[in-house]
């Protein structure tokens, strides 16, 4: 989720068809927090290498989605879990024509039905990070990455956070079961990716 996402697919001529789709319902809805090109253009990067199974938690109207699955190999299976009804309808239609993608409705734990996943993408702004969240042993395959976005870019060690430590991203940085770096995307952007390490 980024502030004003959807508007900075603006005048941009080189989105792919379905993004284009999915920026489109996201503007007749009045949704404004899509990801923003940035992310999408990593997103579609990273879904070319994940061969088998990607999930994402905070569809929106899809527009994340879509870059995911302009990125993705025939035979890719994606899943996407909104927790807001009138959303999921929305990109559920926005993907109607294509049947290896499927919208879910509830809380993003529903990703836990499909996985494990050889890419998986958590929403900045949900519920999926931080102590207690998704864990990676059970939601990644071996050698699989995770991408939590909607992160500022970091300047200092310990990374901060209104004065205080980024406790959800360090607790990425230090997962035991992660090899995690942040990748800034704009001066006023970055995520945070992390590869699922082999059982010890």
């Amino acid at each position: 989720m980024s502030l004003q996402g959807t508007d900075a697919h603006q005048n941009d001529d080189t989105l792919p068809a379905l993004v284009q789709r999915a920026v489109e319902a996201a503007r007749r809805h009045g949704f404004a927090f899509s990801c923003r090109p940035e992310q999408g253009r990593l997103l579609q990067v990273l879904a070319a290498g994940a061969p088998h199974n990607i999930a994402e938690t905070g569809t929106g109207c899809g527009v994340g989605l879509a870059w995911l699955a302009s990125g993705a190999v025939p035979g890719t299976r994606l899943t996407s879990v909104e927790r807001d009804p009138e959303r999921a309808r929305i990109a559920a239609e926005v993907f109607r024509d294509h049947d290896h993608v499927e919208v879910l409705h509830g809380d993003w734990r529903r990703i836990e039905e499909h996985g494990p996943y050889d890419l998986l993408v958590l929403d900045g702004g949900g519920q999926a990070k931080g102590d207690g969240a998704a864990d990676p042993a059970r939601l990644l395959t071996a050698g699989g990455t995770v991408v939590i976005d909607d992160f500022t870019p970091a300047t200092s060690w310990p990374p901060h956070f209104d004065g205080a430590p980024d406790a959800p991203r360090l607790h990425w940085f230090e997962h035991p079961g992660l090899r995690a770096t942040e990748i800034r995307l704009a001066a006023d952007l970055s995520v945070v990716i992390g590869t699922r390490l082999p059982p010890t």
